[in-house]
């Protein structure tokens, strides 16, 4: 009988030697002749311990090339590395995995896994509720965008489902530029499908029948995997010209971008994608009614859209029955920077954010404590330990001046430095601004530049005030979120972290 290994081909785990390890499962069983079947699949999202790789549910790591003699002459069983089952690591235990079910556990090219891992009931569901009461089914879930300010995303299918034109267009914002973040990535290495289905849900619901990936360039493995991926569902019906042999017509195709943050924000990604420079758009009019070469256009990031074959299969109530207020479902969130268990946990709405970092991801890697946490991306507000006790909500957070964007969380110890933080912020802005509105693209360099002077310890107060009004214009004048989100950052770090800013202050 031949054992079945998964090996990660997610990017986290190739960067720690996935493929060197998976050469050197096949050389090992090559030489001993044994009857080994070496499956790529995505990541179970336990960072800390890949490569890991899954025989029978049973898990290994991290595990080097050196460690895969002896793995053999265990037969897989009683080993160092031995995790004991994958789905009993109280990592997993604690989760609520609906975007992520099949993540790691399934050939992400294969059509009949990811139907047999339940995929493929959304899009059935869909054609046989058809566009209105599919939309409804969205709406009544409560799922609001995983990628931003959390519009809700069944109100933006409707604008495009009302919208009259002879062409409409799903867009998937793959632009995942945030610090911290990668659970698009994962969905992208090791679910394609579900995104996949996700879109032609949207299309079905909407009208349109052309759709497009913007994927980051610095993702090579997520854009290969998809690549194949729409091959594979182009060849099993579920894209094309009769989507699963309904009357709907739909296909998808990847692009992929160069690498500038700007275009993460929905407009400029569709300049991007019609050939210009990523700039961002004036609104109105919204994407929704006049987005894509002037048609309207669904844009929803991956999270988002892999979101929706769960809903429509499992039912809109009772994705609604998790998560809190007006925070529903799931979210998977990242933990990232200095935290001991880094990784992707999914749960519903509703942890607190020190339960998250602390309970969930152990606290700092390094073993100091816990000074900061930012979440949402480069542009998300720091918050200190004091706040710890607020939950895991778009409203909660936005009450105590933060953001969940993407729902990453990037933990510092008490070594960083929030003043240096904050000019990182404004420079970041400064570099990445497209140059359009004035409020970011001057206002970004005048931020560095006061920073500077109260780093220097340079009239700090007289600098602070001028700091604040200078996030004030930011915040009010800028077109887009890049200019109008750096006062999150900025100022949350002189607000809980004010020693930070007096330090050369007598």
């Amino acid at each position: 009988m031949s054992t079945r290994i998964l090996i990660p081909l997610d990017s986290s785990a190739v960067a720690l030697g996935a493929d060197e390890v998976a050469a050197a499962i096949a050389s090992e069983a090559s030489k001993r002749k044994g009857d080994v079947s070496i499956v790529r699949t995505g990541s179970y999202g336990m960072h800390w311990l890949e490569p890991l790789i899954d025989v029978g549910g049973v898990g290994f790591g991290p595990v080097t090339v050196a460690d895969v003699p002896s793995l053999f002459d265990s037969e897989f069983g009683n080993h160092r590395l031995n995790i004991g089952r994958i789905d009993d690591h109280p990592f997993m235990k604690a989760q609520t995995r609906l975007t992520f079910a099949r993540c790691g556990r399934i050939d992400p090219l294969s059509l009949a896994e990811y139907q047999a891992g339940g995929g493929l009931n959304g899009i059935g569901a869909a054609i046989m509720l058809g566009p209105a009461q599919t939309i409804e089914f969205v709406v009544r879930s409560g799922l609001r965008g995983r990628g931003g300010a959390g519009f809700p995303t069944g109100i933006k299918w409707k604008t495009v489902a009302d919208t009259k034109s002879d062409t409409k267009y799903v867009v998937c914002n793959a632009d995942e530029g945030d610090s911290g973040t990668f659970s698009d990535r994962m969905i992208m290495e090791g679910d394609p499908l579900v995104l996949i289905e996700g879109m032609a849900i949207a299309a079905i619901a909407t009208g349109a029948t052309k759709g497009y990936i913007y994927i980051r360039s610095e993702y090579p493995i997520a854009i290969q995997v998809m690549n194949q991926a729409l091959r594979a569902a182009r060849a099993g019906g579920l894209l094309g010209k009769s989507v699963f042999g309904s009357p709907y017509v739909f296909d998808i195709e990847v692009r992929v971008g160069a690498g500038a943050y700007v275009c993460g924000e929905e407009t400029s990604l569709l300049e991007s994608l019609e050939g210009r420079r990523g700039q961002v758009r004036a609104k109105p009019p919204l994407p929704a009614i006049q987005g894509l070469f002037g048609k309207p256009t669904v844009v929803n990031n991956v999270i988002s859209l892999a979101s929706i074959p769960a809903i429509l299969s499992g039912g809109a109530d009772e994705y609604k029955s998790l998560g809190t207020g007006r925070s529903r479902g799931s979210i998977p969130i990242q933990l990232a920077g200095n935290v001991k268990y880094a990784g992707l946990f999914e749960a519903p709405f509703g942890m607190t954010l020190g339960d998250l970092v602390m309970k969930i991801g152990g606290g700092t890697r390094s073993g100091r404590p816990v000074r900061a946490v930012q979440v949402g991306g480069p542009l998300g507000a720091y918050f200190p330990t004091s706040l710890f006790d607020t939950p895991f909500d778009y409203e909660a957070f936005t009450a105590k001046g933060g953001l969940i964007g993407h729902a990453g969380i990037v933990v510092f110890d008490n070594t960083v430095d929030l003043a240096r933080q904050a000019r990182f912020a404004m420079e970041f802005c400064a570099i990445e601004s497209c140059g359009k509105c004035t409020p970011c693209r001057i206002g970004s360099v005048r931020g560095v530049e006061v920073i500077d002077r109260i780093l220097a310890g340079n009239s700090v107060d007289d600098h602070l005030k001028l700091l604040d009004d200078l996030c004030s214009t930011l915040r009010q004048g800028s077109l887009c979120a890049l200019g109008g989100f750096v006062p999150y950052p900025v100022m949350s770090a002189v607000t809980h972290f004010p020693e930070d800013f007096r330090k050369k202050v007598a």
